[in-house]
């Protein structure tokens, strides 16, 4: 069986940026990243790059920044209020949190510059602008299920599970 849509793929990584420093590794965390593969649950390069592959291949890939997490935009620098962070007063330059919205939901954020009352934020994704090299193995590829494949995404051995 090889990694096609509809297929739910289970494989290990680690990915560096263009500078070799290893930024994430599933093998630290001791289990496989598993997938609904075509239905964008990964950066589009990787989903990509998985095609065609089968049980037990290892493979090393470059995902350019347009297919991880696109360029880096410079106008993404916004002053935001300390009340919108958990911890305002303890982040630092540097420091990787999250944005409460105020339409709902989140947003990773670093931090640029901190004030008294403001802390001014980079709204790009840390990994924006940046060439990614992929050390991959596929561990296990399945048929996905009806529901999965209804809902874009893997359910857990007890099923549905959100």
């Amino acid at each position: 069986m090889k990694v096609e849509n509809n297929k739910v793929v289970s494989f290990h990584y680690s990915v560096s940026d263009d500078s070799g420093e290893t930024v994430d590794s599933s093998r630290e965390r001791g289990e496989p990243l598993t997938i609904l593969a075509g239905h964008g649950n990964i950066i589009p390069g990787l989903e990509k790059a998985l095609e065609g592959h089968a049980v037990g291949d290892s493979f090393k890939v470059t995902i350019p920044s347009a297919e991880a997490y696109g360029a880096r935009n410079e106008d993404m620098v916004q002053r935001v209020p300390k009340k919108y962070f958990q911890q305002g007063d303890r982040l630092k330059v540097g420091d990787v949190s999250v944005l409460a919205l105020k339409e709902g939901g989140h947003r990773v954020v670093t931090v640029k510059k901190v004030g008294m009352t403001t802390i001014d934020v980079d709204l790009n994704h840390p990994m924006a602008g940046k060439d990614l090299d992929f050390d991959v193995e596929i561990t296990d590829i399945r048929d996905a299920s009806e529901e999965e494949i209804a809902h874009r995404h893997v359910h857990g051995p007890e099923g549905h599970q959100h």
